[in-house]
């Protein structure tokens, strides 16, 4: 190739010398001449392999069904690869062009040089772009951290490429520059300290499959609850369910305690964990008449029946002494509630029978003693989940009364007056 260029830029300075120009003269027109020709030639080379391979390769692209290659053509089609082979050409021609300028061989042969080193810098990153939008395209990739990973690759390639530029800049050998950031390493460190964290960070969350895009996530220390949207080196963005977008370090997944809520999504139903607190003065064992009353009730009319056989069958062959109620075996009124909310449970739609489902007494309090509803809603999506849990507990309030039994209530200057 050097012959060619000779042959292409060597004729026009002796042409000139024999039309009796002289030394200097002769020089700069054959020099602003030779620049001439060679940006026409550039421009030329340039206009050929674009229409080669834009034209060529878009046929080819075409005739074949994967999307993939459409991707790269949409994304790389008049983004620096054209640009490559024309700079190729002027970086050969310079040292041929100002071969009698030896410094201005020298700055543009460095200019050119930096020029073709970013430009493939620009081409390898813009083909790593292109696997990342082509991989989120995908659904067994959409949900990963690609845009870490790529985020690395881009830093570790820019500072690969500003090794070599500084190296040719100053023709400093790069094994010797490489020791020269050894030895600065400590404070690239400092520097990058983020950087690398996030790196980290976003290994282990790929890794250990912690968090994916789409995820719920609950994290008290900087106020987020809602869906992740984005997930790259530095930064983990989540848009919040009142449409505020937070911002947290990748690394505070690893180094904080955060909530996912994929679990719950994934799994069969939504817990309902809630519980009312009922006057412990409220608590008495039922009388006669009252379990009269209580049998009226559709869903604990066979339970109160079943149980009553089989106390007073206990008390009658024990020679229980009845005439106080604490003896023997009895029925409570809070007991039966609980039976009474454990059968209207199980008869409630909006619950999946197939999970835990109780009416638990918990430890009491200074406020009353809380009886707990655990179950799994069926529908885990948030309207309807809080529309079935307030449903469940409107019923639990109103039935109260029914048990002769009083919700624990901090008193009001109203209920005092009363």
């Amino acid at each position: 190739m050097h012959n060619l260029l000779e042959k292409i830029f060597g004729w026009c300075y002796p042409l000139f010398r024999k039309l009796g120009f002289e030394y200097t003269i002769a020089s700069y027109l054959s020099l602003f001449i030779n620049i001439a020709i060679m940006c026409v030639l550039a421009y030329g080379i340039f206009i050929v392999f674009r229409f080669i391979l834009d034209k060529s390769v878009r046929s080819i692209v075409k005739k074949t069904k994967n999307t993939f290659d459409d991707f790269v053509i949409e994304k790389i089609t008049g983004q620096y690869l054209f640009y490559l082979f024309p700079l190729l050409f002027i970086y050969k021609s310079v040292p041929i062009l100002l071969e009698k300028y030896d410094y201005w061989e020298f700055v543009f042969g460095k200019i050119v040089g930096i020029f073709i080193i970013v430009l493939i810098i620009m081409i390898i990153r813009t083909a790593f772009n292109i696997l990342r939008y082509y991989l989120k395209l995908i659904p067994r990739y959409s949900d990963k951290p690609i845009d870490s990973f790529i985020q690395v690759i881009n830093i570790v390639l820019w500072m690969f490429g500003i090794t070599i530029i500084i190296s040719k800049l100053f023709e400093i050998n790069q094994k010797d520059l490489l020791t020269i950031l050894g030895a600065i390493s400590a404070l690239i460190i400092l520097i990058f300290r983020d950087t690398i964290l996030g790196f980290v960070a976003s290994v282990q969350v790929a890794i250990n499959d912690m968090v994916r895009i789409g995820d719920w996530v609950t994290m008290e220390k900087f106020g987020v609850d809602g869906d992740v949207i984005e997930i790259n080196l530095a930064t983990v963005k989540v848009r919040n369910f009142d449409n505020t977008t937070t911002t947290i370090p990748t690394y505070s997944l690893i180094s904080d305690s955060f909530q996912n809520w994929r679990g719950m999504i994934d799994s069969d139903g939504r817990r309902i964990k809630r519980h009312v607190l009922i006057k412990a003065s409220s608590i008495h064992f039922l009388e006669e008449s009252e379990l009269a009353d209580l049998k009226k009730i559709e869903l604990i009319s066979n339970y109160i029946d079943k149980r009553k056989t089989e106390i007073d069958k206990y008390n009658s062959t024990n020679n229980i002494d009845k005439s106080i109620a604490i003896n023997g075996r009895n029925l409570t009124n809070l007991g039966l509630f609980r039976k009474y909310i454990t059968q209207y449970l199980h008869n409630y739609p909006g619950l999946n029978k197939d999970l835990i489902m109780v009416c638990r007494q918990l430890q009491s309090t200074s406020y009353g003693v809380p009886l707990e509803v655990y179950a799994f809603s069926s529908d885990k999506k948030f309207e309807n989940y809080e529309y079935i849990m307030a449903d469940i507990f409107d019923h639990i309030i109103a039935s109260v009364p029914f048990f002769n039994l009083e919700i624990s209530e901090i008193p009001t200057e109203k209920s005092i007056l009363k």
